[in-house]
């Protein structure tokens, strides 16, 4: 096992189990909450350490989506990047709507939360099946 692939793979885990809790539980309860967006962002910073991680495996492994990597890897890596940015958008948006929003956009908040979890788990199963096959 290359050094730091087990660190990677479980920050990556721990970002499918914070950001699970978070929005589920967002979700269930019907209105945002501080700790859903403490959630959300333990669920981005895991999943960001763990990607960076895996793409300096993958670098030093001679792959990169810029050096003629497959197309499931490119496809992997720019699923990654946008579920990245959705995950940093979605707690940018937490918090504006935490501090700033009304009764109702909390109510509703958690609509944009599903999608971007749901969206978060095509790399995150992706990238299973990638190492799976490697």
């Amino acid at each position: 096992m290359p050094a730091f692939l087990g660190t990677a793979i479980v920050s990556i885990t721990l970002a499918l189990v914070f950001y699970t809790i978070g929005t589920w539980a967002e979700r269930i309860q019907k209105v945002l909450k501080l700790w859903h967006i403490v959630f959300f962002c333990l669920g981005l910073c895991a999943d960001t350490l763990g990607t960076t991680l895996m793409s300096q495996i993958a670098a030093a492994n001679g792959s990169s989506m810029y050096t003629g990597g497959s197309s499931s890897d490119i496809l992997h890596a720019i699923t990654g990047l946008l579920a990245i940015i959705l995950m940093a958008v979605h707690a940018i948006w937490a918090i504006w709507t935490y501090w700033k929003g009304n009764e109702k956009a909390k109510a509703n908040f958690s609509k944009f939360s599903v999608f971007v979890w749901a969206f978060w788990l095509i790399p995150y199963v992706g990238g299973i099946f990638l190492g799976a096959g490697a």
